[in-house]
């Protein structure tokens, strides 16, 4: 549907509404942007979509702010409350594209970890065993292809702890290229880290069918491009 554009350190992104009804919106969240206002002050991707569309939405999930893709909204109490159920139940189904400089071994699998989560740095530590206090999170992952440097990850969320993949990826050794607060050895120059948000599938909430997003490949990316190239899509 329609492209909003913004600037960002004087570079120019798009933000992309996938779908617009009475109940819901499901857009794409460029790198770089929170989803919901933070101490930051800076504008969030809420504010930005509530002020196109000229009317409240409801967070009903979040991706992490240097993360891209698919992020869906609710515009009423009643689309929330039923949206989150799914979520709840674990009915709704959710992909992601991660590009690491490790190949994880092995090539496919499942991964559980403990999570504990450090509020004064916002930054969760993936433990193998459980303690006290530590919330359980599971995810599954395949190796979708790889260039001479770099990896290419399909993961699909189980769960849905603080920033489970980010570290889930660093406690095997292979955290995503450009999170240097996970691991990565280097940060990127726009401060995003190579992790989509690449496919949602859900039930609407007021019809029941079932709905389902794919994020594009981001394209203004040379890695991404590449990765793209390779996959001949």
């Amino acid at each position: 549907m329609g492209a909003i554009p913004f600037i960002r350190d004087s570079l120019l992104y798009f933000m992309q509404i996938l779908w617009n009804d009475s109940e819901l919106v499901v857009a794409l969240k460029p790198p770089g942007i929170g989803v919901q206002p933070d101490n930051t002050g800076a504008v969030s991707f809420l504010e930005m979509l509530e002020k196109e569309l000229e009317q409240p939405l409801f967070v009903v999930h979040r991706i992490d702010r240097p993360v891209q893709g698919i992020v869906l909204l609710a515009k009423t109490s009643a689309a929330t409350h039923a949206l989150s159920v799914q979520f709840q139940q674990q009915t709704i189904e959710k992909k992601y594209w991660a590009i690491t400089a490790q190949c994880p071994q092995p090539e496919a699998g499942e991964l559980t970890h403990f999570f504990e989560k450090n509020e004064p740095i916002n930054k969760s530590r993936a433990y193998d065993t459980d303690k006290k206090g530590r919330e359980k999170g599971c995810l599954s992952y395949r190796l979708l292809t790889h260039s001479e440097r770099y990896f290419l990850l399909e993961i699909q969320l189980h769960t849905g702890k603080h920033h489970q993949i980010r570290a889930q990826l660093a406690a095997i050794g292979c955290p995503i290229k450009g999170d240097v607060k996970y691991g990565a050895k280097r940060g990127n120059q726009d401060r995003s880290i190579h992790l989509l948000a690449r496919q949602l599938a859900f039930s609407h909430p007021v019809s029941g069918s079932r709905m389902e997003f794919v994020a594009p490949i981001p394209d203004n990316d040379s890695l991404w491009a590449a990765f793209n190239s390779l996959l001949g899509k």
